[in-house]
């Protein structure tokens, strides 16, 4: 299997791996994987994992080449929509080179593969993995996870919880260039203070430790009551992060990691939309309960209908997620937080 990234993305790759092990419970199975992706996804039980940092450019893919010279894989299964991707893998022997499909591949990947999947039109991200399973002729596609969660990383979970209920909110997505997913400083402490005052719950606030992140926790520090927001962001490791996920009441992000890493571990999700398809790209289990503003978005900012555009295009305005209001979030977050009491 070659994913390297990113870490949204491997999470929602994993049901995929759980899938084929059920199947051929004695197969072995290699990853090669980015190195903070496989930082969330080391103990992934009876996956081998080969990392590759992609700071080392070609050295690295030598390297890597070097390391799996005398081993000839059954199958490739190339889920990398990427060129990088696609040279690493001229490295690597298999009987059999599996890609997407030419609608979905990206970056010419389809040069690089003898087999492609069938086409899947509109297909949602993990259900695009799990076509690599099918193709293979898996039966049972049951979506699983079971991440690994270290002794280790659940102390510095409460560490940072001090092991009261909470709920996580990750604010910022990945800073990349037109990125725009990121929602309003002011929509987020509303959220805070609707929980704080209406449940008793503080919040927990993750993220990197980038300027842009730790700028954006400052802003929404600031504007909610003492006590209300722990402060986590560039805090805490990203499997004391997968921890904190696991143990929160429920988890409020843009479409980034955390969303799809609550998805994972089955904590109730509320994903904020307008810059992405949910439908292509919501937390799986907990789509129901994504704030949605990505048809306004495409029809405010792009002049069409979602009909009528390519799926998956993202919406690259920097006002589209102010068309998500501090109601519909809180709406969500109070159903799923009387779920979830009921349930226990």
């Amino acid at each position: 299997m070659l994913r390297l990234s990113a870490l949204g993305d491997v999470c929602n790759l994993v049901p995929t791996v759980r899938a084929l092990q059920r199947q051929w419970p004695g197969a072995r199975i290699t990853w090669i994987v980015g190195k903070a992706e496989h930082s969330l996804l080391s103990g992934l039980s009876g996956v081998e994992f080969v990392v590759y940092d992609k700071s080392t450019g070609l050295a690295g893919m030598r390297e890597i080449w070097r390391m799996l010279k005398d081993t000839r894989f059954d199958a490739l299964l190339h889920m990398q929509q990427s060129l990088r991707a696609s040279v690493l893998s001229l490295g690597l022997r298999s009987k059999v080179r599996i890609g997407y499909d030419k609608a979905r591949a990206k970056d010419w990947q389809h040069w690089f593969t003898q087999h492609q999947l069938a086409p899947h039109p509109r297909a949602h991200v993990l259900e695009s993995f799990m076509d690599f399973a099918r193709e293979l002729g898996v039966k049972d596609l049951t979506p699983e996870w079971d991440l690994a969660i270290p002794d280790e990383a659940r102390r510095e979970a409460r560490q940072v919880s001090g092991e009261q209920d909470y709920v996580l909110i990750s604010p910022c997505a990945n800073p990349r260039l037109r990125n725009f997913r990121n929602w309003s400083a002011e929509g987020y402490a509303a959220v805070i203070e609707h929980l704080w005052s209406r449940h008793g719950l503080a919040t927990v606030m993750s993220g990197g430790g980038s300027t842009q992140e730790r700028e954006m926790g400052a802003r929404i520090q600031a504007l909610c009551s003492e006590g209300a927001v722990i402060d986590a962001i560039g805090g805490t490791s990203l499997k004391g992060l997968l921890a904190l996920i696991d143990a929160a009441r429920a988890v409020v992000a843009p479409d980034s990691g955390p969303v799809h890493m609550a998805n994972a571990l089955n904590t109730p999700t509320v994903g904020l939309y307008a810059t992405t398809n949910p439908e292509r790209a919501a937390p799986y289990r907990w789509r129901e309960h994504v704030v949605n503003r990505y048809p306004e978005a495409v029809r405010a900012y792009l002049h069409k209908s979602p009909d009528e555009i390519v799926w998956g295009t993202r919406v690259r305005h920097p006002d589209a997620m102010s068309l998500i209001h501090a109601d519909d979030v809180i709406a969500h977050l109070d159903a799923l937080l009387m779920e979830s009491r009921d349930e226990v």
